[in-house]
Protein backbone atom coordinates (compact mmCIF):
# COMPACT_ATOMS: atom_id res chain seq x y z
CA UNK A 1 0.00 0.00 0.00
CA UNK A 2 1.31 3.58 -0.82
CA UNK A 3 0.75 6.75 0.61
CA UNK A 4 0.88 9.93 -1.15
CA UNK A 5 2.66 12.57 0.74
CA UNK A 6 2.10 16.10 -0.65
CA UNK A 7 2.94 19.31 1.90
CA UNK A 8 2.01 22.99 1.81
CA UNK A 9 2.88 26.40 3.79
CA UNK A 10 0.14 27.88 5.26
CA UNK A 11 0.30 31.84 5.87
CA UNK A 12 -1.79 33.00 8.19
CA UNK A 13 -2.49 36.70 7.65
CA UNK A 14 -3.45 38.07 11.04
CA UNK A 15 -0.94 37.72 14.46
CA UNK A 16 -2.40 35.55 16.38
CA UNK A 17 -1.56 34.30 20.34
CA UNK A 18 -0.52 30.67 20.85
CA UNK A 19 -3.09 29.32 21.66
CA UNK A 20 -5.34 30.16 19.11
CA UNK A 21 -2.57 28.67 16.42
CA UNK A 22 -2.60 25.26 18.14
CA UNK A 23 -6.42 25.34 18.37
CA UNK A 24 -5.55 26.18 14.35
CA UNK A 25 -3.26 23.02 14.46
CA UNK A 26 -5.60 20.68 15.86
CA UNK A 27 -8.29 21.84 13.28
CA UNK A 28 -6.67 20.89 10.48
CA UNK A 29 -4.78 17.78 12.18
CA UNK A 30 -8.65 16.70 12.50
CA UNK A 31 -9.50 16.65 8.54
CA UNK A 32 -9.34 13.69 6.96
CA UNK A 33 -5.80 13.07 5.10
CA UNK A 34 -3.88 15.39 7.10
CA UNK A 35 -0.68 13.92 8.43
CA UNK A 36 1.04 16.77 10.33
CA UNK A 37 0.19 19.88 11.10
CA UNK A 38 2.63 21.99 12.91
CA UNK A 39 4.03 26.32 13.55
CA UNK A 40 7.33 26.99 14.57
CA UNK A 41 7.53 30.02 17.14
CA UNK A 42 9.92 31.56 15.43
CA UNK A 43 7.69 31.91 12.58
CA UNK A 44 3.91 32.50 13.84
CA UNK A 45 2.34 33.10 10.57
CA UNK A 46 3.28 29.99 8.92
CA UNK A 47 1.99 26.34 9.11
CA UNK A 48 3.33 23.50 7.49
CA UNK A 49 1.16 20.84 6.57
CA UNK A 50 1.27 17.93 5.10
CA UNK A 51 -1.34 15.73 4.39
CA UNK A 52 -2.40 12.84 1.62
CA UNK A 53 -3.91 14.43 -1.74
CA UNK A 54 -5.64 11.56 -2.68
CA UNK A 55 -7.63 11.78 0.55
CA UNK A 56 -7.59 15.56 1.24
CA UNK A 57 -7.13 18.60 -1.08
CA UNK A 58 -5.30 21.45 0.23
CA UNK A 59 -7.89 24.16 -0.57
CA UNK A 60 -10.28 21.89 1.84
CA UNK A 61 -8.07 22.56 4.50
CA UNK A 62 -7.45 26.51 3.66
CA UNK A 63 -11.61 26.53 3.90
CA UNK A 64 -11.79 24.77 7.13
CA UNK A 65 -8.78 27.15 8.85
CA UNK A 66 -10.69 30.56 6.72
CA UNK A 67 -14.06 28.82 8.24
CA UNK A 68 -12.76 29.66 11.88
CA UNK A 69 -12.63 33.47 10.56
CA UNK A 70 -8.81 33.55 9.71
CA UNK A 71 -7.40 35.27 6.55
CA UNK A 72 -5.08 32.75 5.15
CA UNK A 73 -3.03 31.38 2.20
CA UNK A 74 -1.71 28.69 0.30
CA UNK A 75 2.07 28.91 -0.13
CA UNK A 76 3.45 25.65 -2.55
CA UNK A 77 6.25 23.64 -1.72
Amino acid sequence: MTTNVADFVLHIDETLPPDQLKTIESHIMGVGGVLTASNRDDKPHLILVTYDPQKVKSHDILVKVESEGVHAELIGL
